[in-house]
């Protein structure tokens, strides 16, 4: 009788805990910098993994995008603090899921997240959580001037922008980078096939010393991944016209 009693005691936990279950995954990229990577069936495309980053300022840090999902962006800002660190505030790419769906549960627990006034108002559009703090200009920075907000202009969404680390060379692309891997641009419902490789051209004059690359999805690479993802670009030019 105990043992069962003890099991129906349980059983509310053992279901919170299965609805809640994570994926993600923390890789360090540089000293000061970590990937993490989390996981969602995405029809048609089956399991999905999504990259974004965790950036180390001093005992600051600051996520640049968010998890695929709540439980996993919960279990971001746990890992964070594991580690002695403050979470500080979170950039967001664009308003899709695979970048701004924690939102949220930032806001809730007092991180400052960031996104564009197009980005929330393309939130605010599906009646999604948006960033408490907004911004309008082209580029931004963060964190005593280490981190760079840039938007270069409509690509894989309209909002979509990158972010620079200048200590690094380092260039967050989110889903505005396609990897080497990839062969085709994906999920293009809210692309701009059009403005795509102009915008790719704005990030190469900007920023013309990118050693690295973060791509939304797939693995990181260098700069040879916006050549990659033009190329994609044209070649679905080609079939759309």
């Amino acid at each position: 009788m105990k043992k069962i009693i003890l099991f129906v005691l349980l059983l509310p936990f053992m279901l919170q805990a299965n609805v809640e279950s994570t994926t993600l995954e923390m890789h360090p990229i540089t000293k000061n910098i970590y990937q993490h990577i989390s996981y969602l069936d995405v029809p048609p495309w089956g399991r999905v993994a999504a990259n974004g980053l965790v950036a180390v300022i001093e005992q600051d840090a600051y996520i640049i995008d968010t998890p695929w999902t709540i439980a996993d962006t919960k279990q971001l800002v746990a890992w964070i603090k594991a580690q002695g660190l403050t979470p500080k505030a979170a950039v967001i790419s664009h308003f899709h899921q695979d970048a701004s769906n924690g939102i949220a549960y930032l806001n809730e627990v007092g991180i400052d997240t960031y996104a564009s006034t197009l980005t929330n108002s393309l939130l605010a559009k599906q009646n999604l959580p948006q960033s408490n703090i907004s911004y309008s200009d082209q580029s931004l920075t963060i964190a005593n001037g280490t981190i760079e907000i840039f938007a270069p202009g409509a690509g894989h969404s309209s909002d979509n922008i990158v972010v620079w680390f200048a200590q690094q060379k380092m260039l967050f692309g989110g889903c505005f980078v396609k990897s080497l891997e990839s062969t085709s641009l994906g999920n293009i419902a809210d692309a701009s096939i059009d403005s795509w490789s102009i915008s790719i051209n704005n990030v190469l004059k900007k920023y013309p010393e990118i050693k690295q690359v973060v791509p939304g999805h797939g693995k990181i690479g260098d700069v040879s991944l916006l050549a990659h993802t033009a190329k994609l670009v044209s070649k679905q030019a080609h079939r759309t016209h």
